[in-house]
């Protein structure tokens, strides 16, 4: 049996300003209306070929991989800090290795789009003798054009077991002049997808990364379990160097093999490849939420409020979301990381005081701040509550716009009273009260709150009691 290891890292800055640190690329709709997550495990369903998946991810992001797997069978390894691919490979290879160092790992991004399922399975199938013979098997797409963006691979001579062929060698991202002379050679892109033994991983790494492997090794030995939740050790963790795969393993291993890839595949590395991923209309156009596109070609729009409408451009990105617009070329559409990095260094406040923040229990965003009040609407996913808490600076009035709350509000804890708020209806939280919200219904709860006082600030919260640990 093979088990898929979904690699859920990834810093948020490529698909700016929809994908963010706390809303990362993976669980985002950003084809088909559906997530490239969940397209991952619709791609890895089949229980008589793949076994449940182990789901490598940041700890931060542990109810987002709990909410998109929606009560799917799986094993979650939470990162308390991220190390790279190698770090996390080497966890998931420790991991399964103690309790079947001969099981198979397929290795997967959450964030690929690769839409033909049969051709996904063959190429797994044909790559599997290979890997079960000791191989590190990576999957290698043919390019469609001299990409900058991508690794390549020159595969060599055909080897023994299955259609895999030795790798002669690996070609880090080229420049364009370069990209040209390798697809003409018989080059592949490095799709980043592996499938070897655990026991292979675990050796390869402590022979060509063996602090990385010791790390990794130590990590999972002292890790908390939970159910299907697996707490790495965040000391030993830490003394891992953050390498990738790639740069750790492959470029060294002898063991190296590749198989040509028999299915389409994009890594929604740029907004460019989100459009050419998406549906268009017959001009070339993608409009995703309240679009209007006129007399424009290859043009792709995105908007999670306000109405965005272009007239009279071709090949231009334009995304609306979180309280920011991007607004660039298909062609620049790769720079925009380096656009992240000027405001990242600029003041706090450009890069979006109004950006949605999730958390364990949903999330919220700011409609309106100014001078000793702000106006916030928190959205509580079903059956959760957040942090029984007070505040030192400001009242709050909250308003239910949108399903069912279940209010909690005292000055004391003795005298705490919790009363079933409904839409239309409101609660008053005085300066200094303690209180919490929490969500009895089946559907997402919305509430509008607003904030009076003299700091209004995140910092100024005191968590009593909180389900998901926090102590800040």
């Amino acid at each position: 049996m093979i088990i898929p290891v979904i690699l859920c890292g990834g810093a948020g800055t490529r698909l700016w300003p929809a994908s963010r640190e706390d809303a990362p690329k993976p669980f985002l709709p950003l084809v088909d209306g559906v997530s490239t997550f969940a397209m991952t495990l619709a791609r890895i369903a089949d229980r008589s070929r793949f076994a449940a998946p182990i789901v490598v991810a940041s700890a931060d992001h542990r109810h987002l991989v709990e909410s998109a797997l929606a009560g799917a069978s799986a094993t979650i390894l939470l990162e308390p800090v991220a190390r790279d691919t190698a770090a996390a490979v080497a966890a998931a290879a420790a991991y399964v290795a103690g309790k079947d160092a001969n099981a198979t790992l397929l290795v997967l991004a959450a964030d690929h789009v690769i839409r033909d399922t049969a051709g996904f399975a063959a190429t797994v199938a044909a790559a599997l003798p290979a890997a079960e013979s000791g191989r590190i098997v990576v999957f290698g797409i043919k390019p469609s054009d001299p990409s900058t963006a991508f690794g390549y691979i020159k595969p060599g001579a055909p080897l023994a077991e299955g259609a895999a062929k030795a790798v002669d060698a690996f070609v880090e991202k080229p420049d364009a002049e370069r990209a040209g002379e390798l697809v003409a050679a018989g080059y592949l892109w490095n799709s980043g997808i592996f499938l070897m033994r655990a026991a292979t991983a675990v050796a390869e790494m402590e022979r060509h990364a063996p602090a990385i492997a010791a790390a990794a090794k130590a990590a999972i030995a002292a890790a908390k379990t939970a159910s299907n939740v697996v707490i790495v050790d965040k000391d030993a963790f830490l003394a891992a160097p953050q390498l990738s795969f790639d740069y750790a393993v492959m470029e060294k291993t002898r063991l190296a093999a590749v198989v040509e890839a028999k299915f389409d595949w994009s890594d929604l590395g740029t907004w460019s490849a989100v459009w050419d991923a998406a549906g268009k209309d017959a001009a070339g156009n993608v409009a995703a939420g309240d679009a209007v596109i006129v007399d424009a070609k290859n043009v792709y729009v995105s908007t999670d409020r306000d109405t965005v409408g272009v007239v009279g451009i071709d090949n231009v990105v334009v995304v609306a979301a979180d309280g920011a617009v991007l607004v660039t070329t298909r062609e620049r559409a790769g720079s925009v990381k380096d656009l992240v990095a000027a405001i990242q260094a600029g003041p706090e406040k450009l890069f979006g005081d109004f950006v949605r923040h999730y958390r364990p229990w949903g999330h919220y965003q700011s409609l309106d701040q100014g001078a000793g009040h702000q106006v916030k609407r928190i959205v509580v996913n079903p059956g959760a509550r957040l942090s029984l808490q007070k505040h030192a600076h400001r009242a709050e009035h909250w308003t239910v716009v949108a399903g069912v709350a279940d209010i909690t509000v005292g000055m004391d804890m003795d005298e705490l009273k919790t009363t079933r708020v409904k839409e239309g209806e409101h609660a008053y939280i005085p300066l200094g009260a303690i209180h919490r919200m929490a969500n009895p219904g089946t559907v997402p709860m919305t509430l509008i709150e607003v904030q009076v006082g003299d700091y209004l600030g995140e910092d100024d919260i005191v968590r009593l009691q909180d389900d998901y640990g926090r102590s800040k």
